[in-house]
Parts: structure tokens; C-alpha cells; sequence
């Protein structure tokens, strides 16, 4: 029972780990994309349509990262180009792609899907109860990981992704040091709206291989939350995105086994949690202020 509920969780907090990845680095470099939910059921509805009307899952896979980074341009020109309020167009996307996605998807309602397959890697899935929880997993699975190790390299290691830390800190000062600021904040959107398609991606096609009209159910937004409460650190994502993954699917057994914790206070535990974060975080750097002296303080930009 132990290893079927942990295999739930896993499937459970995939997307938002890959979700939350990509909205990280958007915004790292500066840029607060409230859009996520929308594109991540644009992707949804897009590898749908794609595994059904091709036969391979795979496919699908690509036509969710598709789908969710065209959608991620929209959000880009809109911003970057044109300098609406970022805010405003997030929300206004993710109103957009819930009733666009519908309408697409109309027409696949009450259709089998194409599952994607679990990979079975040979010898290390015979493990008992590591094997089955972490050598036979789907391909999303994988890239989540791969995710986190490489945006957490990309950040922290490499030239590019310090520019792009120094846009998200001061675009200005970056601007001045001859960096492109709206290129790489584009990119950034882009990457973005692909891991969220990604995630929308693997709802239709792992979590529940069909699909369903609004089916992201609101993990778009956890997954923003699920920045926050990471601190936007690529490795409390992977954490948080399974603390908040298990919060979800406990939910369920606990109904199922007749413990009286109502639904709902579970379902705001994660929004909870990240309220208290945020409020750490906030106590923590006007503490790190207020302890530093007068001549560094004013040069001092608290590392996010």
C-alpha cells in the first residue's frame, strides 16, 4: 500500500515540479508570468489531440511543449514588446486558454487516450520498492529530474545564467553592460511556457490519459505558489513539489479510509504554507537590513 501511494505521489507532483521549473527561470529573469494555468492546460489539450490523431504518446509530448510556448509568445508580446501590465495579462491568458482549450478539446471529450508508457530500465526496476518508484517511471518523470539538475546548473554555473539572474535583479545595470534584456527575458517566457505545456502534457497523458475540460485544476497556480515557497531555489522546488504533490493525494486516502480532516483544509494547506514562507523570508531579510551596517546597506540586494 506503502508504494502505490508513494507511486500516486510521484505522478501527482510531477507536473508541478515541471511547471514551477519553468515559471522559476521566467522569474529569475525578471518577469511574473500568471499565465501558467492557462498554458498549462493549453498543453494539455494539445499532446491530447496530437497522441490521439497520431497513435503515438510521444508526439504528444511535443505537441504540448509546443502548444504552451506559442501561447507563452502571446504573453511575451504583450509585455515585453508592447509593456502591458504583467499582472493583468497573465490572468487575462489564463481565462483565455481555459475557454480556448475547451472549445479545441470539444471534440476528444469521452475519448480513450494514448497512455504514456512507463519506461522500464532493465535490472534496476527488479529492485524491490526502489525499483517500481524510481527505474519504472514515464518519460516526464525523467525530465523533471533532468529539470532541476540542469535549470539549477544553467542558474548557478553558467555565464548565461548569471546574466540572466543580473536581468531578473537590476535590468537596468544589465541593460548597461550591453546585455539584451528583451531577448533573453523572451527566452526565459519561452522555457517557461514549454515546461508548463510539458506539465499540462503529462496530465492528458499520464495522470489521466484523456481528456477533460479544465482538467489542470487549478496546478498552474500552485505551481506559482510552489515558487515562492522554494524560495526560487530549483532544488526546494523538487521538494516542495512533492511536499505539496503528497498534501493532494493524501486528501484522497484520507476520505477513502474515513478520516474526518475536511477535503478543503488539506486543499489549502499548500497556499497556507506558502504564506508562512513568505512571511520567514520577509522577516529574514529585514533582519539581515537592519543587522547591516549603513555604508554596505545601501549596495545590498538580498539574493532571492
Amino acid at each position: 500500500m506503502l508504494e502505490a501511494i508513494l507511486l500516486t505521489i510521484i505522478t501527482a507532483a510531477t507536473p508541478l515540479v515541471i511547471a514551477a521549473m519553468g515559471e522559476l527561470v521566467t522569474e529569475r529573469a525578471g518577469v511574473l508570468n500568471l499565465g501558467v494555468e492557462g498554458m498549462m492546460i493549453m498543453g494539455a489539450v494539445c499532446a491530447f489531440a496530437g497522441a490521439y490523431l497520431t497513435g503515438y504518446p510521444v508526439i504528444g509530448l511535443l505537441c504540448g511543449i509546443l502548444g504552451g510556448a506559442v501561447f507563452s509568445l502571446l504573453f511575451g508580446f504583450l509585455t515585453l514588446t508592447l509593456v502591458t501590465n504583467q499582472v493583468a495579462t497573465g490572468l487575462a491568458l489564463t481565462i483565455l486558454g481555459l475557454g480556448l482549450s475547451g472549445q479545441i478539446g470539444e471534440s476528444f471529450v469521452g475519448i480513450p487516450g494514448v497512455k504514456l508508457q512507463p519506461i522500464v530500465i532493465p535490472v534496476l526496476s527488479e529492485i524491490p520498492f526502489l525499483g517500481p518508484l524510481l527505474f519504472r517511471q514515464d518519460l516526464t518523470f525523467y525530465l523533471s529530474i533532468a529539470l532541476v539538475i540542469g535549470v539549477n546548473w544553467y542558474l548557478f554555473r553558467s555565464r548565461r545564467g548569471l546574466k540572466l539572474r543580473a536581468i531578473g535583479d537590476n535590468h537596468g545595470s544589465a541593460h548597461a553592460l550591453g546585455i539584451n534584456v528583451i531577448r533573453t527575458r523572451y527566452l526565459a517566457v519561452m522555457f517557461g511556457g514549454a515546461c508548463a505545456g510539458l506539465a499540462g502534457a503529462q496530465l492528458s497523458l499520464v495522470y489521466t490519459p484523456q481528456w477533460v475540460e479544465n482538467m489542470s485544476a487549478g496546478r498552474g497556480w500552485i505551481a506559482l505558489a510552489l515558487v515562492v515557497f522554494a524560495s526560487w531555489r530549483p532544488w526546494r522546488v523538487l521538494a516542495g513539489g512533492y511536499i505539496f504533490g503528497a498534501v493532494g493525494i493524501l486528501q484522497l486516502h484520507a476520505q477513502a479510509l474515513g478520516i474526518g480532516v475536511p477535503s478543503q483544509f488539506l486543499s489549502m494547506l499548500p497556499y497556507a504554507v506558502t504564506i508562512v514562507v513568505l512571511i520567514i523570508i520577509s522577516h529574514n531579510r529585514r533582519t539581515t537590513l537592519i543587522n547591516t551596517p549603513a555604508s554596505l546597506g545601501k549596495s545590498f540586494v538580498p539574493d532571492r
